[in-house]
């Protein structure tokens, strides 16, 4: 066993080892779950005051942004973490994007070895034949409940009942806000680049040209919830100064060169010309230099961030 162990210690990334503690009020204490993760590797330690059943993680939404390719993310438990098996299921997703790995000490989940992530499958199956029975259920509920003469959905909500109103009003919201948090991590990076030098417009036309589907107002009312709950800077909310032709243009270029960074400068003169683009002097015909020097303000300015900032070859 002591032999096992040192070799998963050996396969495992040397990224660095970040503990997540939770406990669920303030009155409680997270040394206990401290002592483990130290005991574990863990060099430094997030802690979470609030119920498991809670969608607000604030503490977890700012790690997941801030932790980077190959560190691993370490609990004592997995209940200290996720609020279901769907819930652990996103953040483990969250994780693989970023190149970072999941560990539980107690429970068989370690997505840096072979066994972990055998687990970790068979939880996914579990998850969907969950989602699958809940489903049938309730559909079998509905049809149960037209037979004997009554309307499926809740009452109070049918009769505009207050009370009802205002609980299926704060169910929505947290619902909401967990969509967000499921998905910050992509898009909120380049909303700080971008906000507020640059339109809702731009901003949302560069993450769609990376393959994000957001409209300029979904987007502002996103960000505008962060705020809400402290999780993003309420100067991103502020007004854009007025934009010049070559600030779109940039934009643009930006964009084009982000979805696709194998494109050359050349090509990207030709796709330009293809949609009838003018040049920031007004001319039809567009040419490397010039795509390039859009390219080179586009970095500076925060539209094209670290991993694109490879100037295209001019092809």
């Amino acid at each position: 066993m002591a032999a096992d162990t040192q070799n998963r210690s050996s396969r495992r990334p040397q990224g660095r080892q970040i503990g997540y503690a939770r406990v669920s009020t303030e009155e409680q204490a997270t040394e206990a779950q401290e002592i483990e993760l130290r005991a574990a590797g863990c060099d430094a330690i997030v802690e979470e005051h609030g119920s498991g059943a809670s969608r607000a993680r604030p503490a977890l939404s700012k790690l997941l942004r801030e932790i980077g390719a190959g560190d691993t993310l370490v609990v004592v438990r997995l209940d200290r973490l996720a609020r279901s098996v769907s819930h652990l299921l996103e953040v483990i997703e969250d994780l693989t994007v970023k190149g970072a790995h999941f560990r539980s000490l107690r429970d068989p989940i370690d997505t840096t070895t072979p066994q972990g992530m055998f687990s970790l499958q068979v939880l996914g199956a579990v998850a969907q034949l969950e989602r699958a029975l809940i489903s049938e259920r309730t559909k079998a509920g509905i049809r149960a409940a037209k037979a004997r003469g009554k309307l499926p959905g809740n009452p109070g909500v049918r009769e505009r009942r207050p009370e009802a109103l205002a609980k299926m009003t704060a169910a929505q919201k947290a619902a909401y806000g967990a969509r967000i948090q499921t998905t910050v991590n992509q898009w909120l990076p380049t909303v700080r680049r971008m906000r507020p030098h640059h339109t809702w417009d731009d901003t949302a036309r560069v993450l769609k040209q990376r393959g994000l589907d957001w409209t300029p107002e979904r987007l502002r009312r996103a960000v505008k919830w962060l705020v809400g709950e402290h999780m993003a800077d309420p100067a991103l909310l502020q007004k854009s100064p007025p934009r010049l032709p070559e600030d779109r243009l940039m934009t643009l270029v930006a964009g084009m060169h982000a979805s696709n960074p194998e494109l050359t400068l050349r090509e990207i003169a030709s796709q330009l010309e293809r949609l009838h683009e003018r040049t920031p002097r007004g001319g039809s015909k567009w040419s490397p230099s010039s795509v390039k020097n859009l390219i080179d303000r586009a970095s500076r300015s925060g539209l094209i961030g670290d991993e694109r900032t490879n100037t295209p070859s001019e092809g």
